[in-house]
């Protein structure tokens, strides 16, 4: 294992042990709220970057080892009555990013492209019934 892989498997699991660290926190809906905004925010970035980098077979080994930290962190948050209904939403969401950055290793752009559109819809649907609970995720820029 290279000096780099080291470096890039504890980032990853900083980043599980940072976003694991909401499910300690009081159970409300604003913790939850900030975490999803979060992984949702970076679980965007992650596609973005690997739709416009296809074929970096060692990057895209990266982006997926983070999303299924955030797939783990994601199944780990505390959720309130508030948002339970959207919630297995937001873990669809993960999910399906994380497969579609396991086709981007293998590189199969097609299912890629697929998964892709596939999560950010179930996005749409987390956020729609986040609003519908008069819900919103707090924007992070």
């Amino acid at each position: 294992m290279t000096m780099g892989m080291k470096r890039v498997r504890i980032g990853v699991a900083l980043a599980a042990f940072t976003l694991c660290g909401a499910k300690a926190s009081p159970a409300w809906a604003g913790t939850y709220l900030q975490a999803a905004a979060l992984l949702l925010d970076e679980t965007n970035k992650s596609e973005d970057w690997i739709n416009a980098h296809f074929g970096d077979v060692e990057l895209a080994e990266i982006a997926h080892q983070l999303s299924e930290a955030r797939v783990k962190a994601g199944r780990q948050l505390t959720v309130s009555k508030e948002v339970e209904r959207a919630h297995p939403h937001l873990l669809l969401t993960l999910e399906t990013s994380e497969r579609a950055l396991a086709a981007a290793v293998d590189r199969e752009g097609t299912r890629f492209l697929r998964l892709l559109a596939q999560a950010r819809d179930e996005e749409r649907t987390f956020r729609a019934i986040l609003s519908q609970q008069r819900q919103t995720l707090p924007d992070l820029h």
